[in-house]
């Protein structure tokens, strides 16, 4: 069982992820150390978590590589570009669509109704 500390009150050498990345280090492999605990009404139970790392343990971030540069443009390339007609788009398209721009899949969902017999 690791300790929890309410918001505020956690020790200053422990530190999020997030905060973490903003002093541009990583946990760099450790397990948490910690959990920080606060109330939400948004989440399942009524309290949000977070965990917490050790600073004096956490590595320098990776300096981001030419080929590493070039995979995440691909990623994002692929995000942005329609699956059936291939145009692309100043946006991420949604995953809900299954990566089609609205326009296919308005035509998609009509050609499966039509299919199955409930659209004429």
């Amino acid at each position: 069982m690791i300790p929890a500390y309410r918001w505020g009150f956690a020790p200053p050498e422990l530190a999020t992820r997030a905060q973490l990345r903003a002093e541009g280090l990583r946990p760099g492999g450790q397990d948490p150390v910690a959990e920080l605990l606060w109330r939400s009404r948004r989440a399942r139970g009524g309290y949000r978590r977070a965990w917490l790392y050790d600073r004096t343990r956490a590595a320098a971030v990776r300096p981001m590589t030419p080929a590493r540069e070039r995979a995440l443009a691909r990623a994002l390339l692929a995000r942005h570009t329609c699956k059936a007609c291939g145009q692309v788009f100043e946006y991420c398209l949604p995953t809900s669509t299954g990566g089609l721009c609205l326009p296919c899949d308005a035509d998609e969902t009509a050609r499966v109704l039509t299919d199955q017999g409930w659209a004429a």
